[in-house]
């Protein structure tokens, strides 16, 4: 009898209509007071709710329609849009796929107003992550997203047929990449900020070049990305498609209405701003200057699998400078095999490297995650240590954290993909104390150094056969040290952390960390992280590495690529500066030296980078008459037009302004900390660098100092009166002092090189500290000399 009569109750409470006092009214089935079940609500602006319903909230299945026209089919949970529906606008665009909390979050597709569709992953109602754009123009790029912004490898097709395949950063073509013409050519080479910079090779079409499979497993890709397998086996396919030689359009900036339950039943209308998924790359015409273009297109489809070129074929080696083609010089097929040949006897004759041998393959992936695993519970041990003053017993060998890592895991330990490892952690409190010196958050250091994109391995660029990882970031390198290195770096530690401290800016590498993994079998392997030097936002046209010695100190030109560390005989140019920016950089030079010279330390070098801005009369000589330029290497701001409508472009590349701290970024990198420098042309005030249409950098010492590099021309022997031709670059420099951990005994060197012959009676003696950072000094201030 009771059951019959909860029945009947429960019954009467499913067919009422329950009306609220703001006017909105709910029809459907209630578990107590609340909404349970089925039901329909409707709210008094017209917004209406047809679906599941549990404990008063929208959950379950459902549609709901807004009184504006907008409407959302799908799942719901807790009131808000989550799981997977349909939201259509009334302007046509429409997105179905998956929702968290009311925003668009993982798989998707979005159709826009403009016809505009994308298909992929989506974070926080943005394209992040792998997926396709078509514009409705017929242009097509499929790639890494991030942020709503084409970020990371892609592809990118035009409606002309040219294909655009490799890195791209905030939207633009950024890092290696292979150019395809429609016709058939090919340009393979680099881009900075949707430019070509750098070295390349162009492949006039009916010319065999390298394999695409083969160029992409150089880079690390491993031919088509496995997301778009995966996701898409057509994708890349679909993107063989028509379209037209113009610039890409932008997609119509979206929000997103939905609603969530209140507290008085009602759902309110919430806006969330949806990124400007923009398409910066440019078209045909924009990506390539006019001579690439006019050349591709004359030639006709060939090959595009061979290795080699056709013997009556030729190929173009380019260097280019933000855009600007400024050395070109032809490869034919007989100079390509001899070069193979040439490189194939190096290779041969070469001595294997010792560290390469030990960690091949697999074994260096293991020591990579045994490193990162180390490095995340020393920092998460040490930092909430509270901070204090380090004393005579944090440093030494003995000052240390010692923790066994089993593939299992331990109490204190998490389990791991690597093998079993013994890791040691040297002076934690001397360098957690360095890194708050050197303003470096610990957050922040183990995201870039243990986040989940890894390590990069890097090639050796010196003797010593150390293995080299680089952060994914860019901001940090990670070396190998033998035994000895390690020594002099625990040795010199109290002074080094004495002169960093007094000296804020100080030119020598900056040390985050010193470690060592004891494999199994004892084998063990010492780390330093240090700040690299080259994370900057300009590109480094050329590195050297400068030690002031004229002794085999100049690189093979057959061996000279991209990237390549130059040394002493290889530069040949003078640098002029700005009369307070040089004091300040030979001032530190001398405080760091002496510094050196008192830990005996020889050897040591000047890391240089330079980033050059192309020369202002080869743009006015390579543009054609009339052109528009629309180069983003310069904004309205910077180029003016005449009356006659002729392009103005500033006299030149690099201008010096007083230093506005809320107009740059004044935080400290990984390798940079001091204060922003002085310079006698804007009188004696503190300066930033400005790049006209590019940036505005804040100029410390080492990094972002502006020069001019002047080259003396090579000229024809004949009139003794003809006028010395010289090439004046604008160059931004960047600079440090490296390879401090060579600690040597002054006269057993200088006995060993006079045994093995490896210096004349002259170099002999500068061996010796003292004379060597003479040397050092004498050199530096003939490639920085005084203006006549």
């Amino acid at each position: 009898m009771v059951g019959l009569r909860q029945l009947f109750l429960e019954e009467n409470e499913r067919i009422n209509k329950k009306i609220l006092s703001n006017g909105d009214v709910y029809v459907g089935d209630f578990k107590g007071e609340l909404p349970h079940g089925k039901g329909k609500y409707l709210w008094s602006d017209g917004t209406v709710y047809d679906g599941e319903w549990e404990g008063g909230k929208m959950t379950g299945k459902g549609h709901i329609s807004w009184a504006a026209g907008t409407k959302y089919e799908g799942e719901f949970s807790g009131s808000y849009l989550h799981g997977f529906g349909t939201f259509t606008r009334p302007d046509g665009s429409e997105y179905r796929g998956s929702w968290r909390m009311n925003i668009q979050h993982g798989l998707g597709t979005k159709q826009y107003s403009n016809f505009d569709v994308y298909e992929g992953c989506w974070k926080e109602g943005v394209h992040e992550g792998n997926g396709r754009y078509s514009w409705s123009n017929g242009n097509v790029y499929v790639g890494n997203w991030k942020g709503g912004i084409m970020n990371g490898r892609g592809i990118m097709k035009w409606i002309s047929g040219d294909i655009f395949d490799g890195s791209w950063s905030n939207g633009l073509r950024h890092g290696s990449g292979v150019y395809r013409f429609a016709d058939g050519g090919f340009y393979f080479g680099t881009w900075t900020k949707g430019l070509k910079d750098g070295k390349g090779t162009y492949y006039p079409a009916g010319t065999r070049h390298p394999s695409l499979k083969r160029w992409c497993r150089s880079l690390g890709y491993d031919g088509i990305p496995s997301s778009f397998q995966s996701h898409d086996a057509s994708t890349l396919n679909s993107v063989e498609v028509e379209a037209q030689r113009t610039s890409i359009r932008p997609s119509v900036s979206e929000l997103s209405s939905s609603g969530s339950l209140r507290g008085s039943g009602r759902i309110t209308q919430r806006t969330s701003s949806m990124d400007r998924n923009s398409s910066r790359g440019h078209s045909a015409r924009e990506l390539i200057p006019n001579n690439d273009l006019s050349s591709a297109l004359s030639h006709v489809s060939g090959d595009v699998h061979s290795v080699v070129l056709d013997s009556d074929r030729i190929a173009y080696e380019r260097e280019y400078m933000q855009g600007v083609l400024i050395k070109e010089r032809i490869i034919t097929a007989e100079r390509s095999r001899k070069t193979k040949h040439k490189n194939k006897f190096h290779v041969k004759e070469g001595k294997s490297n010792s560290w390469m041998n030990i960690f091949q393959s697999r074994q260096s992936y293991y020591l990579m995650l045994n490193l990162q695993l180390g490095i995340r519970y020393t920092v998460g041990k040490i930092t909430p240590v509270p901070m204090r003053e380090v004393r005579p017993s944090d440093f030494g060998e003995r000052a240390r954290i010692r923790m066994y890592f089993p593939k299992k895991g331990s109490q204190l330990t998490p389990p791991h993909y690597s093998i079993d490892f013994y890791w040691k952690d040297y002076c934690p409190m001397v360098f957690r104390n360095l890194r708050e010196m050197f303003k470096l958050d610990a957050a922040e250091y183990m995201m870039s150094i243990c986040g989940d994109d890894g390590l990069t391995e890097l090639a050796s660029p010196g003797k010593s056969g150390s293995l080299f990882y680089l952060s994914h970031d860019d901001r940090f390198v990670i070396k190998t040290l033998n035994k000895a290195e390690l020594k002099s770096l625990l040795r010199m530690l109290p002074k080094y952390y004495c002169h960093v401290g007094k000296h804020e800016n100080t030119l020598i590498t900056k040390f985050f960390g010193v470690h060592r993994i004891k494999l199994r079998g004892g084998r063990k392997v010492r780390f330093v992280v240090m700040g690299n030097m080259f994370c900057t936002e300009l590109r480094i046209h050329r590195r050297y590495d400068l030690k002031g010695s004229s002794h085999g100190r100049y690189t093979d030109k057959d061996k000279i690529k991209e990237g390549t560390t130059l040394k002493d005989l290889d530069l040949d140019y003078e640098f002029h500066m700005d009369k307070l920016l040089k004091e300040s950089l030979f001032k530190q030079l001398h405080l760091d030296s002496k510094f050196l010279e008192s830990q005996n330390i020889i050897d040591y070098s000047l890391l240089l980078g330079l980033h050059f801005r192309a020369p202002e009369q080869l743009k006015a000589v390579l543009e054609p008459p009339g052109a528009a330029t629309n180069h983003d290497s310069f904004s309205s701001d910077d180029v003016g037009v005449s009356s006659q409508g002729e392009l103005l472009i500033p006299p030149t590349g690099l201008i010096l302004v007083t230093h506005e701290p809320s107009s740059v970024n004044t935080a400290p990198g990984p390798h940079i900390r001091g204060s922003t420098l002085r310079a006698f042309s804007v009188g004696e005030r503190e300066v930033d660098l400005l790049l006209p249409g590019t940036a505005r950098l804040r100029v410390q010492l080492g990094v972002n100092m502006p020069a001019q590099a002047s080259h003396k021309l090579l000229q024809d022997e004949g009139d003794p009166t003809e006028v010395e031709l010289f090439e004046v670059y604008d160059v931004v420099l960047y600079m440090g002092v490296i390879d401090i951990l060579q600690e040597y005994n002054a006269r057993k060197r200088a006995e060993n090189a006079y045994k093995s012959f490896k210096f004349d009676p002259v170099t002999i003696s500068v061996v010796e500290p003292k004379l060597y950072a003479q040397r050092f000094i004498n050199f530096l201030q003939k490639v920085f000399p005084e203006p006549p």
